[in-house]
């Protein structure tokens, strides 16, 4: 019997481990850069011609879309130019992630407090409803901080490793712009926000802006300090003349000094940190193991002598 539910322990084993791997080569393969190529060039050649025309009926179906989600949004231009600036720097470029956020606003608090007032009637409900309706009015914008600080975080973590392919692609003989083409394809897997912000980075140059005010952009929608102090020092280069590859290498040793030192803070930070669930989880449970017989042998006793 022992055997058997080893046996039927192995293959669910074998079998979980058979599916995600199936799942994760899957994944691998559709986002390689290698097909992403392919189905770009398959994407500009199709019906719609030229890639000029394709690009052009996006941008129309993208207007249309915008018209189309921002009718159902009770936000004035200002405020959505607000949010769509935030949203940014989430990594959403869509008008449908704002006008998601601007109903979310408007509905979870009607949402929460209508279930609070339910659950607890009119009468001592109110409060708590409008305490439920507040909390369903911060939930999205406490969720887009989350978002926008991890967002940072990941083009904070990856940037060193995408200094390094800049350096290769700049040092075997590629131009910046064609070195920023090449690491925003090959970034994608590892580090999708700063292949994101590449990518728009390049959209912009393509489209006639030039490269100092495309760097600017880059650095103004981010908001990471490494991603400005980058900006800044290729500005400079750029126009002092100087060497690019030495450059990148130089920020790049900066950079990964800068991430090990938060590695660091982090880890004497963790000592501190488990201060509180030591003394709220273990410690209890600990003193009940450890000293409860003996407590439970001291009342037996006291109880016998009083007998």
């Amino acid at each position: 019997m022992g055997s058997e539910i080893w046996v039927v322990v192995g293959g669910v084993f074998i079998a979980v481990v058979t599916v995600v791997g199936l799942i994760g080569a899957l994944l691998v393969d559709r986002l390689s850069p290698e097909r992403r190529r392919l189905e770009r060039l398959s994407t500009a050649a199709g019906p719609g011609g030229t890639p000029q025309a394709h690009v052009s009926l996006s941008r129309d179906a993208e207007a249309a879309e915008a018209r189309q989600f921002t009718r159902f949004v009770p936000k004035s231009p200002k405020e959505m130019g607000r949010l769509r600036r935030q949203f940014a720097k989430a990594g959403y470029q869509s008008y449908q992630a704002v006008a998601v956020y601007a109903l979310a606003e408007l509905f979870l608090p009607l949402l929460f407090g209508g279930i609070a007032l339910a659950v607890f009637g009119f009468g001592s409900g109110v409060i708590i409803a409008l305490v439920a309706a507040a909390v369903g009015y911060t939930l999205p914008s406490l969720y887009l901080g989350r978002t926008i600080a991890a967002y940072k975080k990941q083009i904070r973590n990856g940037l060193a490793d995408a200094l390094d392919l800049l350096i290769v692609c700049v040092e075997a003989g590629s131009g910046l712009d064609q070195a920023i083409i090449k690491a925003t394809d090959e970034l994608r897997v590892s580090y999708p926000a700063l292949s994101n912000e590449f990518g728009l980075m390049t959209t912009e140059i393509r489209a006639g802006k030039p490269r100092l005010e495309a760097f600017r952009n880059l650095a103004e929608r981010t908001k990471v300090d490494d991603v400005q102090s980058l900006v800044a020092m290729l500005v400079q280069t750029d126009r002092f003349g100087t060497s690019v590859a030495q450059a990148l290498r130089t920020y790049a040793d900066v950079l990964r000094t800068k991430r090990r030192q938060r590695a660091e803070e982090k880890a004497a930070k963790l000592g501190v940190k488990l201060v509180f669930p030591l003394v709220l989880c273990m410690f209890p449970a600990l003193y009940v193991v450890t000293l409860g017989p003996a407590v439970l042998e001291m009342i037996r006793f006291f109880s016998s002598q009083g007998q």
